[in-house]
């Protein structure tokens, strides 16, 4: 089995990888599927109106993950890995204010979240406790494409076909990525380095530059270090209140301004080795 560090590290919107990255791609992936139209449905008969709806862990605790934003953020044509969070709020307040959503590429679609936009907790699927329903309907509300999405944890999404034959085969499926040291467990990884006289990052750097240039691979890593610089540094720049309904203050600049002054005084700072 072979897993990119790419699959591992996910740039994208929080605060959960299930919970608010996969159901903003799933809505992303449904758009695609409209577009596609490789789906039976009458000769001339357009989408007008677009809903969803969240089953199992994803409506009981879906609000305090944001996964009800991620769907709208999805639907609108944002990904979690392009999103950028000082706009999310903006987005999702006009998609509530219009009733509408014009994602790029597609046309406008009358989607009024009060309505459209469903937490059911009575229905679960049975694929996966993550589970998502997609539907588009017609000007006259008939019911016209659904498709099921299973967000199965890390930000990774699949159909219910997908999942199925993932079950089948007992892992996230990975066919055709062949690479040059494959393991399926830390003996075997721990075995091919003594045998290779490569380092574990060495090794790993091989796989990865079978399926992409050292120069893909390193922008994408210094992409995602970015990423993690770039929260780092908003949450040092933002006082307030936490989204979500447990008003947890924001602490992480309040610190950092203590510490600095701490610094400037030339007062011993507990945190910095000596």
């Amino acid at each position: 089995m072979f897993l990119s560090v790419f699959d591992l590290f996910k740039i994208g919107i929080g605060p959960s990888s299930s919970h608010t990255m996969g159901p903003m791609t799933a809505a992303r992936r449904f758009l695609d599927e409209i577009l596609a139209g490789d789906w039976p449905r009458p000769a001339g008969v357009k989408v007008d109106r677009i809903g969803a709806s969240l089953h199992g862990s994803l409506a009981y605790t879906g609000i305090g993950h944001g996964s009800d934003r991620a769907v709208m953020l999805g639907l609108a044509g944002q990904t979690p890995q392009t999103v950028d969070p000082d706009e999310a709020d903006g987005i999702v307040a006009r998609i509530g204010a219009e009733k509408r959503i014009s994602p790029p590429g597609h046309p406008i679609y009358r989607f009024d979240p009060a309505k459209d936009l469903v937490l059911d907790r009575k229905t679960p699927l049975t694929g996966h406790a993550n589970g998502m329903a997609f539907y588009a309907y017609d000007v006259s509300d008939r019911l016209l494409l659904k498709r099921i999405y299973y967000s199965i944890g890390g930000g990774f999404v699949v159909s219910e076909e997908e999942l199925q034959r993932m079950k089948a085969k007992g892992s996230v499926t990975t066919e055709g990525r062949r690479v040059p040291y494959p393991f399926k467990n830390a003996v075997e990884m721990l075995a091919m380095a003594t045998k290779s006289g490569l380092s574990i990052a060495e090794m790993k750097r091989a796989n990865e530059e079978k399926h992409m240039s050292r120069e893909e691979l390193d922008a994408g890593l210094d992409a995602i270090w970015g990423a993690m610089k770039g929260c780092i540094d908003r949450g040092l720049s933002q006082d307030g209140i936490m989204p979500g309904g447990l008003k947890v203050r924001r602490r992480a600049r309040q610190l950092h301004d203590k510490l600095q002054e701490q610094w400037q005084q030339n007062r011993p700072n507990p945190l910095l080795a000596n």
